[in-house]
């Protein structure tokens, strides 16, 4: 059962604004990641009236743009996308912490549900099966995960309890 059908008393959940920031760096998988999401989005019709994109270098930088958007009050929800490889990479384990540490601490505050799509793979192969192979599709994943994160958070503002 998802928690949206049992918050009693939830207001509509239409006209979500949604931002997704997308890493440019390995491309060939983000913008899959990117492709996935939109199409998820799309099938979810009315419910969300703006998705914008915002694309960045790399996963290092989506912490900055997503606490601007966070910040400015510009939207309801993000989603950041991107990828890292630890073969592509001799700094790995600093991207993937910092990325890490950066959005969680932004999603923690509670203002607005970030959701985490970034791929840490070993392999570019991995992550290939993360965006439409063999283990599924996380960039729809993460904008089904968003929208029921907007959709809760907007029950639970609304007084809603579960």
């Amino acid at each position: 059962m998802k928690i949206e059908e049992i918050v009693p008393g939830a207001p509509p959940a239409s006209g979500f604004r949604f931002m997704v920031a997308v890493a440019r760096y390995n491309s060939l998988v983000t913008d899959r990641l990117l492709e996935g999401a939109l199409g998820s989005f799309r099938s979810a019709g009315d419910e969300i009236s703006e998705v914008s994109v915002v694309r960045v270098p790399g996963a290092l930088e989506l912490p900055f743009v997503v606490r601007k958007a966070v910040d400015a009050g510009s939207c309801d929800g993000v989603l950041a996308l991107g990828c890292v490889i630890r073969g592509e990479t001799g700094h790995y384990e600093a991207v993937v912490s910092g990325v890490t540490a950066g959005l969680g601490q932004i999603n923690a505050a509670g203002l607005v549900p970030v959701v985490f799509g970034i791929l840490t793979t070993e392999t570019l192969l991995q992550a290939l099966d993360r965006v439409g192979g063999k283990s599924g599709h996380k960039g729809v994943e993460g904008a089904e995960t968003l929208l029921s994160m907007a959709r809760l958070s907007r029950s639970l503002a609304g007084g809603g309890r579960p």
